[in-house]
């Protein structure tokens, strides 16, 4: 491909410039890997982007969409419905924790922040508590790139980029405090109070009355995992109890499979009001996420007249027919081939592997959880990002793709892994980060 050829397309959370002077192109994958135009085998050390955990090209997810498509293209789901968003509905719903059993279907991640924002503010209107317009979420946060997700996401440059365009939000503090938990393994076994700030500052500040949901991933994952200490989410659970607050999972990363449960929220034994999903559920192969929402929340809402609908909102692609092949056979896959299963078993390997980084000079903390780890590098002076970025293209100069969100580089590996294409992946990256330390004491 020329300049020109490359020239059009504005990529997303990519350095263009960098990138159009050297890119990096992917033409087609299998399994666990890539192959570029060379024909080089890039080993997928990211799941695409926490997407693809039955591996590329899933033959079962590729039949069902072949035929959905020689069937029915399109059904936009507004007035008129399509057998396939109903029974991937009914399938997902019987997967949730007990009480969450309505879906609304969508195309990202995040368009389900937005939607489940939407629904939290719209069930307070019928609940005659229409004041409760404050979002609570978290430092380092990351809900998508909507404005509702930009405005509780807590990751800086999202939301400098945009001013002041933001809804009401107040933010918990980050769960990552890097004095004791810099190489812990799992869970830190303490910090389990800094989830008493939502009662101690935010409920006393702006008070419960004026809050609409409180938001958070269980694991937050695009600012470089960071992990929950043992007992924060029950603490959270309790407060919004007490306060009669929403309580929001987005699980758009954890949700199916990459941390040993369905959902996180099963991991950690904590159920929420609401679960946003994507990414995991189509296997990449399409684009599908969706709120997954209790009962009661639905239930507050219809009502009114039945020739009106009960929620304004919705998307053309909501339960696209595609997508929602792409969905069925992912769950098929991910039940009949035990996935969830091998991805709990593979937990312990691929944490033993990723700790030994831990003793090259350059890296300052690792932290996993699951098939996920983050690995954080030392920020180069006055220069935040760069070390990890020149990492991220080391390691792909090496066969494997990572993510660089700041300093901290990403693992994700999909769930066919083996406990040998784990230590592979560790010991590429491993490469990477040395390669890149000689690097800059040559060239500062």
């Amino acid at each position: 491909m020329t300049e020109q050829d490359i020239d059009a397309f504005w990529m997303p959370f990519t350095p263009n410039r960098q990138f159009k002077a050297e890119p990096r192109m992917v033409v087609s994958a299998q399994g666990i890997a890539y192959r570029t135009r060379e024909g080089h085998e890039v080993l997928d050390g990211t799941s695409g982007l926490w997407c693809v955990g039955a591996g590329h090209r899933h033959p079962r997810i590729a039949a069902a969409m072949k035929a959905q498509i020689d069937t029915l293209d399109f059904a936009s789901n507004f007035q008129v419905g399509h057998p396939g968003a109903f029974a991937l509905s009914e399938r997902i719903a019987d997967l949730a924790p007990k009480g969450l059993d309505r879906v609304f279907l969508v195309n990202s991640g995040s368009e389900a922040c937005d939607t489940a924002m939407k629904i939290a503010l719209a069930y307070w209107q019928a609940m005659g508590q229409g004041q409760r317009s404050l979002f609570v979420g978290r430092e380092r946060g990351f809900h998508g790139v909507g404005f509702g997700g930009i405005s509780v996401g807590g990751m800086t440059n999202n939301r400098r980029a945009f001013g002041g365009a933001m809804l009401r939000a107040d933010h918990l503090r980050s769960t990552w405090d890097p004095l004791t938990q810099a190489f812990v393994r799992g869970q830190p076994q303490t910090g389990a109070e800094m989830a008493d700030e939502l009662e101690t500052r935010i409920v006393s500040l702006h008070g419960a009355s004026n809050i609409a949901a409180v938001i958070v991933e269980p694991v937050a994952g695009s600012t470089g995992l960071l992990v929950p200490p043992v007992g924060y989410l029950q603490r959270l659970r309790e407060i919004c109890d007490r306060h009669g607050l929403l309580l929001i999972f987005d699980e758009v990363i954890t949700g199916f499979g990459r941390f040993g449960g369905m959902f996180a929220a099963d991991v950690f034994g904590v159920v929420p009001d609401m679960i946003l999903f994507a990414k995991t559920i189509s296997n990449g192969a399409a684009p599908l996420g969706g709120v997954i929402v209790h009962r009661r929340i639905h239930d507050a809402l219809m009502q009114g007249p039945t020739h009106l609908a009960e929620l304004m909102h919705g998307y053309t692609c909501s339960g696209h027919p595609l997508a929602c092949a792409a969905g069925l056979a992912m769950l098929d896959v991910l039940q009949d081939e035990g996935l969830v299963a091998q991805a709990r078993s593979l937990a312990q390997p691929f944490e033993d592997a990723v700790h030994q980084l831990s003793e090259l000079p350059s890296v300052v903390s690792v932290r996993n959880l699951g098939l996920a780890a983050g690995v954080e590098l030392k920020m180069l002076d006055g220069q935040p990002g760069r070390h990890g970025a020149m990492v991220q293209a080391a390691a792909f100069d090496r066969g494997l793709l990572t993510r660089a969100p700041g300093d901290s580089v990403v693992l994700a590996p999909p769930f066919i892994c083996t406990p040998e294409n784990l230590r592979d992946m560790v010991e590429r990256l491993g490469d990477a980060i040395k390669a890149t330390a000689r690097q800059m004491e040559t060239h500062p």
